[in-house]
């Protein structure tokens, strides 16, 4: 008997289809002679040349073909090439200036438009679902976003990419973002902190008197349904009556508006993850270990500290996942009560229509969020009992 032909993989042929319709039908990047002055698009032949262009095209059309009868093979190679497509887009874009902006244009600008910015994000989709088709997945998968972010270092130190405009916008602010992600990053800290300490208290509470949980998740759950800027709105006022009522607190810094309102909502916004996951964690331990543990002589605290915290951390990281993301995208609309982070530059980029300047605080964020999520699902795998054994 013949074997089965391999069916071809609709999702890369779809996504390699939507790449290449925006990149042959909108601009790809765009050229400005200062900030004030709109910006000119160019589509991806006028913006690159044709060398280059076609070589962007090719690797998709070759990604394409191996995605129609794929093999185990086919997505080694199409994984290689999805790599080499990333790895070009900072060059691309080091072309395109070296193109279009002169040396002797000290305030021009590049701008990324929809096509580069559909070519990173298609890109990006093509490398994970290669990934997921290829377990266990070779190592050199890393290649891609490493490569992406070793080249663009490079061009950018080398001052091939200065021309940016989002480079530009960093470098008038330089001094400011960094503050903004201090502010972020102690915000969120903050928030943490105070959603663990009080989570993890209400979970144990939940554990030792069952009829406790109702009220405690229902309470939680009202939290999460009140519109973030309606609760930072909504602590205004208490927070400046007690401010003006105790003298002490406006030493501490606590005013209606800034960072104190914003801890207080991040907590509570905090709270249900780490409340929720602790508690089916800690209640979901089988019985049968617990009786074996109290058999062997283990106190109650024992058996906590012992056998119930180990088994249920994978799922208490998670819980703290989850919030630490939460709170990293809504830092950024405490802005918006003077609360400090990337925030600002989202909200001063809106009011003056420079999507630069909004990029220059959303992509930070996204950032931030990817890596935090990252970071603590590497940490789950490795609390698993079978990993840590």
């Amino acid at each position: 008997m013949e074997s089965p032909r391999p069916t071809p993989n609709r999702v890369v042929l779809t996504l390699v289809c939507i790449v290449l319709a925006v990149l042959l039908l909108a601009d790809f990047a765009s050229v400005q002679a200062n900030r004030i002055v709109p910006g000119q698009g160019l589509g991806l032949f006028k913006a690159l040349g044709s060398v280059w262009a076609t070589s962007l095209i090719a690797c998709l059309l070759a990604i394409a073909a191996l995605a129609w009868r794929p093999n185990p093979l086919c997505y080694r190679v199409m994984l290689a090439l999805v790599v080499l497509l990333l790895c070009q887009l900072p060059l691309s874009l080091a072309w395109f200036i070296h193109l279009h902006i002169a040396d002797d244009q000290p305030y021009a600008r590049a701008g990324i438009a929809a096509g580069g910015w559909t070519l990173l994000f298609i890109g990006s989709l093509l490398l994970i679902e290669c990934r997921q088709r290829m377990q266990p997945a070779p190592f050199w998968w890393r290649a891609a976003p490493l490569g992406l972010v070793l080249i663009s270092a490079w061009l950018i130190y080398s001052g091939d990419l200065a021309a940016l405009s989002l480079l530009r916008e960093y470098s008038s602010r330089r001094s400011e973002f960094w503050q903004a992600l201090a502010g972020h990053l102690s915000l969120v800290g903050g928030a943490l902190l105070g959603s663990l300490i009080i989570g993890l208290l209400l979970a144990w509470l939940t554990l030792r008197v069952p009829r406790l949980q109702r009220p405690i998740f229902g309470l939680l759950n009202f939290f999460q349904t009140i519109p973030s800027l309606a609760l930072f709105g909504l602590l205004i006022a208490p927070l400046s009556y007690l401010a003006n009522k105790y003298p002490v607190l406006q030493g501490l810094g606590i005013h209606g508006i800034g960072w104190a309102p914003a801890i207080i909502a991040l907590v509570a916004y905090s709270l249900l993850p780490v409340v929720r996951n602790t508690s089916v964690a800690l209640s979901g331990v089988a019985p049968a270990v617990i009786e074996s543990a109290h058999g062997m002589g283990m106190s109650s605290w024992q058996v906590l500290r012992q056998v119930r915290v180990p088994l249920a951390l994978p799922v208490i990281i998670e819980g703290i996942r989850i919030t630490t993301i939460q709170a990293i995208g809504l830092v950024a609309v405490a802005a918006l009560i003077g609360a400090s982070g990337f925030g600002s530059f989202i909200f001063q980029g809106l009011g003056q229509g420079a999507m630069d300047l909004v990029l220059l605080g959303a992509l930070p964020t996204i950032f931030l969020a990817l890596l935090a999520d990252a970071l603590f699902s590497a940490l789950a795998r490795h609390c698993q009992p079978g990993v840590r054994a």
